[in-house]
């Protein structure tokens, strides 16, 4: 699929407040834990779980949430498909990294084993 400027523009104003319960319910409800839904964040983000809260309860917008963000530098072996896109063909940045995070938590809750998902190389 293609992404379009709307499409984009939607994720850049979604906050991440909204959408990290759905990543908590996604995980455990696969048997994985929190613990390990912030070592996946921290390692993609480099927030650590209080700065996670902080970024929570400030409600900031995905937009914010990654330019606030230190990426990691093997954020790039991330690849595939998730939500019908090929990640590695995403032309706008952040939308690019946002589907970095939700590929990263699927893997999570598909039970991939974790030197894996944080692509140890």
């Amino acid at each position: 699929m293609k992404v379009t400027p709307k499409h984009n523009e939607r994720i850049a104003n979604m906050t991440f407040s909204s959408v990290y319960p759905h990543y908590v319910t996604k995980v455990e409800k696969k048997g994985r834990t929190i613990a390990e839904l912030h070592q996946v964040i921290e390692w993609l983000t480099g927030f650590d779980e209080s700065k996670l809260q902080e970024l929570i309860a400030e409600k900031v917008t995905f937009k914010a949430f990654f330019h606030r963000a230190n990426l990691n530098p093997n954020a790039h072996l991330i690849k595939g498909v998730i939500c019908g896109y090929r990640i590695e063909d995403i032309d706008n940045a952040l939308t690019q990294q946002t589907r970095y995070l939700d590929k990263l938590v699927d893997e999570l809750a598909k039970g991939r084993k974790m030197e894996k998902i944080l692509r140890v190389v």
